[in-house]
């Protein structure tokens, strides 16, 4: 019997489309469940995934830190950002680019910020850094689980920028830190080969 090949290509294929249909289902059902909280749970959720943030000994220890700046109903994260500052730490927001790069840029309590052309409030000025240099990412997550992987909006922006992690066993740094409500989580997301593992990730009702 003579075999071509297009067999095994087909079934890669196939394998393929059912693994992103299986993970456009997952962040479709996350971010459903995410707008369904309402304004006071979302708030109260979102002050207590920052406290137990702050608390952490990776918050403490680091004075470089990247975190993202809330949009419609992410966990909000102003308070470990004005923390930051209190506590005389730098914080640097992502800034994206149209060839899929990101880039980090500090911020200060009189940054003027203005929406990027999809609504994600950026600065317009300020130093920008190496993500190699940070120490800390707060990083947003539309799904997560036990194993501390993270389904995001699918732009792959994070698991681009910090591709030389998963070369990493030891020396981890920055570390990635994931934010979420407890709504969000699943059973497990199988990964994908390009796919950054985060450090930690939190939520409402405990320290995964």
């Amino acid at each position: 019997m003579v075999c071509d090949g297009t067999g095994g290509r087909r079934l890669l294929f196939l394998s393929a489309f059912i693994a992103i249909n299986l993970m456009h289902k997952i962040r479709k059902k996350a971010l459903l469940a995410r707008r369904e909280m309402n304004v006071e749970e979302r708030s109260i959720a979102s002050q207590i995934i920052c406290k137990k943030l702050i608390a952490s000994h990776n918050f403490l220890s680091a004075n470089l830190i990247a975190c993202y700046l809330p949009m419609r109903d992410e966990v909000d994260t102003r308070f470990i950002i004005e923390r930051a500052w209190r506590a005389n730490k730098r914080i640097f927001v992502p800034i994206t680019r149209n060839d899929g790069e990101m880039l980090f840029r500090e911020i200060r309590p009189d940054t003027t910020l203005h929406k990027n052309k999809m609504a994600i409030w950026e600065p317009l000025s300020g130093d920008f850094i190496s993500p190699r240099e940070l120490q800390l990412v707060v990083t947003p997550m539309v799904a997560f689980d036990n194993f501390n992987n993270r389904i995001g909006m699918g732009g792959g922006y994070y698991d681009r920028c910090f591709s030389f992690l998963k070369h990493r066993r030891k020396w981890l740094k920055p570390k990635l830190l994931g934010v979420a409500f407890q709504c969000q989580k699943v059973e497990k997301i199988s990964p994908n080969t390009w796919d950054v593992r985060l450090y930690q990730t939190f939520s409402e009702l405990k320290k995964c």
